[in-house]
């Protein structure tokens, strides 16, 4: 029996409670984290572009894991890291999961840690476990694997160690001149009424995450926008993070004033969206051998050659960015994703609030169940990918006589088909209108080719939901997961209003998402949609069951667990077997030396007797260094290394049975460096005949940077 004293003391414990929790609704402990995961930068085949000649021969600037812990005031927590990858892979997620439960005493685990990707186009591969994604790299890649691993692990625990009071903040705007719809004609097959929605055919919002401490000192941003990374085009033989590894150099360098690249105490991540249709090549496609347009079905272009007159080849259709090369596109598109981001992070004043939560299930979308809302039953289908897969898009084109739209096979290209595993007539026809090219779902040699089981995600922070998308949802696709998300949360906390945020490419990739309406048409979006016609309707019917659990505190079966490969990968790619120096030569000497003086905005090289840059990733270290003179203290100060945007490392190896090899730096000198003495220093490790490492250093001779020339 309560007495009047208890209820007295009952009540005042109550309001004392509820005051302790609305003054902290919206503060969190939060904790940011950035490590280097670059990888090798030679010898490996480039992921993204599916192109069996483009590896890697050299570094633009490093690759970067950014890690965000988020704990709200009970103490539950979850984990956003952003990477500077293609995508992440099942085995990274897999592998992340089961090293850092370990190493935090299970604080970090599956459903509270999400692992999403910039999807640069210019990041080694050979990470992922299914086959038909490292058969150009030559099967797996254990040195990648582990850096990509490693330096996720690293990001996390910095994230993890340095957390403190702080609070979160939302803001959004639009950002119109820095994507395009690449499949425009799959788009404008979505109905009309549904179109009409929606100002234009790519989502144009940012949406940013601005953290500060208690202070009101900034600690980092999280910001969300689709656009391919495919900036850089498929000639590309550098490791690059692409136009948002550049955006977040550019944030991070403003609020890290005097910090090298990966080294300050600000981290800023720039996450990628529903870009599965969305090009950062905003001029679009053209026929590089008439400057025409390309046909806006096939995206090809009419051969001109007398032999192939006629002929369209898809080839020559080409998009290109708003810059004269590739380099100057990749530094438009990130400056203007940077230059938005930081727009919205100085005017953001709306605060997150409430308890974090999440909610994760594997799913086997080979086989899904689907009610529509007509109440016809359908089914996804085992794996398979399409004629048009092999098309390429205006931002990467493909090989041989393929071409966007393909409805139909032809009698060769079903032989080569069939010749590595048939489908079956059940397939064909639960993936009809796409024409079956490799059917992947049943290929089993020497390990499975394509995931059929994939992990579906929802993290909430307060009023801010992200839906982790184990693909490339297009356009159309993710906003109707998006609007999915949020009639749950609308139907049954009518009170929250989130916003709903889509973070594509995480935790696993299992290739293209289009809508129903644009399978039809087979686009190359359309036709590397693995599932079948009704993929993005059961991951609909997946994210609203999740929203539903997420938003009701229902517990969840884990959901059937996808294969651990690890154990089963081939590795065809050969290790460095030695390294040689020409005779009378050494590691690190100078072949070909700078000049004696430069300005502002010359290119600067120097050519060294170089060793292969596998023996040693340098990872958060450096295969270069720019210097310059301190006049007052005659010491040489680092000024650029290769984590900067205006440095470029080119490798080649020159004779292959002696294992030579050169190195080439190139320093575009910034418009505004001071005018002095400097020079250029490279850092390598050798392999001999015995297998024994040796470190090395190279020197230029100095040289002098004038002072910028007026007109």
């Amino acid at each position: 029996m309560l007495t009047s004293d208890s209820l007295i003391t009952y009540f005042n414990a109550f309001f004392i409670f509820a005051r302790l929790t609305l003054a902290a609704d919206d503060e969190y402990t939060i904790g940011v984290g950035i490590a280097d995961i670059t990888g090798p930068i030679t010898d490996i085949n480039i992921m993204g572009y599916g192109k069996a000649d483009q590896d890697a021969s050299g570094l633009h600037f490093r690759l970067y894991s950014r890690a965000f812990v988020i704990i709200d005031s009970v103490g539950n927590r979850v984990c956003y890291v952003n990477n500077d990858l293609g995508m992440i892979s099942t085995a990274v997620k897999q592998e992340v999961v089961k090293r850092v439960k370990n190493k935090f005493n299970g604080l970090y685990h599956e459903a509270n840690l999400l692992l999403s990707a910039t999807h640069t186009h210019g990041g080694p591969g050979g990470f992922l476990p299914y086959v038909l994604y490292i058969a150009l790299a030559q099967g797996f890649n254990w040195q990648n694997f582990e850096a990509i691993v490693s330096g996720i692990i690293r990001a996390i625990e910095r994230a993890h160690t340095n957390t403190r009071k702080g609070k979160i903040y939302y803001n959004q705007g639009e950002l119109l001149d820095a994507s395009i719809n690449r499949s425009p004609t799959a788009y404008i097959q979505n109905p009309a009424a549904e179109r009409a929605k929606y100002k234009h055919n790519t989502d144009k919002t940012m949406s940013i995450l601005k953290f500060v401490d208690s202070s009101g000192k900034p600690m980092g941003v999280l910001s969300f926008f689709a656009v391919h990374c495919t900036s850089m085009n498929n000639t590309n033989k550098l490791i690059t993070g692409d136009n948002k590894g550049y955006a977040s150099m550019l944030f991070e360098k403003e609020m890290n004033p005097g910090s090298f690249p990966g080294k300050g105490p600000f981290v800023a991540a720039f996450a990628n969206a529903n870009e599965g249709d969305v090009s950062p090549n905003i001029m679009g496609p053209r026929c590089i051998n008439t400057g025409d347009r390309c046909d806006i079905h096939t995206s090809t272009c009419e051969s001109k050659e007398p032999r192939n007159q006629g002929f369209l080849q898809n080839e020559k259709c080409i998009a290109f960015g708003p810059g004269s090369d590739m380099f100057e596109s990749t530094r438009i598109i990130g400056n203007r994703q940077y230059k938005k981001a930081k727009e919205l992070f100085d005017t953001a004043t709306e605060p997150v609030k409430g308890p974090t939560s999440f909610i994760h299930q594997y799913i086997d979308m080979s086989n899904v169940t689907i009610v529509l809302p007509n109440n016809k039953i359908v089914h996804t289908c085992k794996s398979a990918m399409g004629v048009s897969f092999a098309a390429g898009t205006t931002d990467g084109a493909g090989a041989f006589d393929f071409r966007q739209g393909a409805t139909k096979s032809t009698p060769v290209w079903n032989i080569v088909r069939n010749f590595l595993k048939r489908p079956t007539p059940e397939m064909e026809k639960c993936h009809h209108p796409k024409p079956i090219l490799v059917a992947t779902g049943i290929m089993k040699r020497p390990y499975d080719w394509q995931p059929q089981i994939v992990p579906t995600q929802i993290v909430q922070i307060g009023n801010i939901v992200i839906v982790a998308l184990p693909g490339e949802f297009t356009t159309m696709a993710g906003r109707r997961i998006r609007e999915t998300v949020e009639a749950e949360f609308k139907r049954l906390a009518p009170s929250l209003k989130p916003h709903v945020l889509l973070a594509g490419l995480s935790n696993a990739y299992s290739s293209y998402i289009t809508t129903f309406e644009e399978y039809q048409v087979q686009r190359y979006e359309g036709a590397s949609t693995a599932y079948g016609p009704f993929t993005e309707e059961a991951y609909r019917q997946q994210y609203r069951m999740l929203a539903e659990k997420l938003i009701t505190k229902q517990k969840i079966n884990p959901g059937p667990s996808p294969p651990d490969l690890l154990d089963r990968q081939i590795s065809l790619k050969a290790g460095v077997m030695f390294d040689g120096a020409p005779r009378g030569r050494r590691f690190g000497e100078v072949l070909y030396d700078v000049k004696p003086h430069y300005y502002p905005g010359n290119n600067v090289f120097a050519t060294f007797i170089s060793s292969s840059p596998r023996n040693d990733l340098k990872t958060e270290k450096t295969f270069l260094a720019i210097e310059w003179l301190n006049p007052k203290t005659k010491q040489w100060v680092v000024v650029s290394n290769d984590a900067n945007w205006e440095t470029k490392f080119f490798w080649n190896r020159t004779q292959f049975l002696l294992g030579e090899s050169l190195a080439t730096v190139v320093w575009e000198i910034p418009k505004h460096t001071e005018k002095g003495i400097y020079r250029i220093r490279i850092f390598g490790t050798s392999k001999n005949i015995f297998q024994k490492f040796s470190d090395y250093t190279g020197v230029s001779s100095p040289f002098k940077v004038m002072a910028p020339l007026h007109s």
